[in-house]
């Protein structure tokens, strides 16, 4: 979509490359805009992969020319592991309700047995009965109704279920030490009133050697979502046109 310096968006967990339409159509304005499905989602549902292997398989499709990568939750893991494995790629990295991951390995270890616990439940009540239950999350409460949003979503339940065991925030390996020398200019972003990644992107600010930090008043986790054009407007003037 659109015209302008190339920015990739990743979806988050349950999202499709057709997810979040208003602010990709605001963003289109200002960018090329390129959307895929990642593992697990949408057409690739089929493809399971970690979330290095994900970097890779992106590495395999995406311009060989510098562009900016930009991601949500899920999607915010993935651009960091690719960044971390193809920084020469990028001009800018962009991450909303990202996180350097869980630093202590017992801590580490439960989330993983979570993400599997959840990803047998998925098994068990099929993908529909499951969107139901995870968008009733209290993260997601702030969530506009939006009919478009929600067809959307993916509804593949072995690769929802694969994405969580293979590439959930359990898996993801502590970054902290690795993102230090990562010196891609780096905008992290998170709702204002989702207040455990605000705390994640304060501790991303103080990794990261070049890095800005924006907050999106009246949003919580799902700030893209909740409020479109405010997101896009932090990205747009953060970012070189």
């Amino acid at each position: 979509m659109g015209s302008g310096p190339v920015l990739v968006w990743l979806h988050g967990f349950t999202q499709t490359r057709d997810s979040a339409h208003q602010f990709r159509s605001i963003l289109a304005g200002t960018y090329e805009l390129l959307t895929l499905d990642l593992p697990g989602h949408g057409e690739n549902a089929p493809i399971s992969a970690s979330l290095n292997e994900t970097a890779d398989l992106l590495a395999d499709v995406l311009p060989a020319e510098p562009f900016i990568l930009s991601g949500y939750s899920m999607g915010a893991r993935v651009a960091l592991h690719f960044a971390l494995r193809h920084r020469e790629r990028l001009s800018a990295l962009v991450v909303l309700s990202a996180t350097a991951g869980i630093r202590d390995e017992g801590e580490r270890e439960l989330r993983r047995s979570q993400d599997n616990d959840l990803a047998d439940r998925i098994d068990l009540i099929g993908a529909e009965v499951f969107l139901d239950e995870w968008l009733a999350r209290p993260m997601f409460t702030s969530l506009p109704h939006d009919p478009l949003e929600r067809a959307a979503r993916s509804r593949d339940t072995k690769g929802l279920s694969n994405s969580l065991r293979r590439a959930g925030t359990g898996t993801q390996a502590w970054l902290g030490d690795a993102l230090a020398s990562l010196d891609v200019p780096t905008l992290v972003v998170a709702g204002a009133d989702d207040a455990k990644f605000v705390g994640e992107a304060r501790l991303l600010r103080e990794t990261l050697p070049n890095v800005a930090v924006a907050l999106v008043a009246g949003a919580g986790h799902a700030a893209h979502l909740e409020r479109p054009d405010a997101f896009a407007q932090i990205v747009r003037s953060a970012q070189p046109q």
